[in-house]
């Protein structure tokens, strides 16, 4: 990352949801502790393997969280945006990082060290839950989509995909995130030509709509069983 880090505010730690519980007198504490660091498209902010000294939480910008495969292909296991946080559980079981964590655009990082963190999570019942529900959350959406990758052909898992990345935008549900053909590719386990393929087919039947940057999903378009 090429910008120098910096401290931050008590206002930038109180937009952050794992610090939205904590007083006044309690960020006054840890701002001096957390940096803000700022990284351009195509950083690598964490490689597979290493060891994770720091937890990263997004406050702009996007980034891929992806894992090498032994014939060199890569498969992208998420996309991170603003409020999640990355680096957590290899900072709890101090193994090393499980996947590569790179931006796909321009972003600004809030960056808590390893000792930091630890002492937030001994004295403050909030972040520790707040970490625990990420922890969570993040084995169920990779339980489900096993399950989505064994069960649904690439149709089926293009649909899921495009719906699971659906925001509520005017009682539309819209695709605002830019992804390549590649890079769903790489989501779904199917070449860049198999995506291609089977979204053309997906809009020529009448599944969804491309306006510009975006993509806005019919009724049609019902999450598949």
């Amino acid at each position: 990352m090429s910008v120098p880090s910096t401290t931050v505010s008590t206002s930038v730690l109180k937009s952050v949801p794992m610090f939205a519980a904590f007083r006044e007198d309690q960020l006054r504490t840890l701002a001096p502790a957390v940096m803000r660091r700022s990284a351009p498209r195509g950083a690598v902010i964490m490689r597979e393997g290493e060891r994770v000294d720091s937890l990263y939480i997004v406050v702009a910008g996007r980034l891929k969280v992806m894992m090498g495969e032994a014939d060199g292909k890569e498969m992208i296991l998420g996309i991170l945006g603003p409020g999640e946080i990355f680096g957590e559980m290899g900072l709890i079981d101090d193994g090393p990082r499980s996947a590569s964590v790179i931006a796909i655009e321009p972003c600004d990082l809030l960056v808590v060290t390893k000792r930091v963190f630890k002492k937030c999570l001994a004295e403050n019942v909030e972040v520790a839950l707040a970490v625990l529900r990420v922890v969570v959350r993040r084995l169920r959406e990779a339980d489900r989509k096993l399950g989505s990758l064994a069960m649904l052909d690439v149709y089926g898992r293009v649909a899921r995909l495009l719906l699971d990345m659906a925001e509520d935008v005017d009682g539309r549900k819209v695709v605002t995130k830019r992804l390549t053909k590649q890079d769903i590719g790489r989501m779904v386990g199917a070449s860049r030509e198999m995506v291609h393929k089977v979204m053309k087919d997906l809009e020529m039947s009448g599944y969804f709509e491309v306006w510009g940057s975006t993509i806005v999903l019919r009724d049609t378009m019902s999450p598949p069983h």
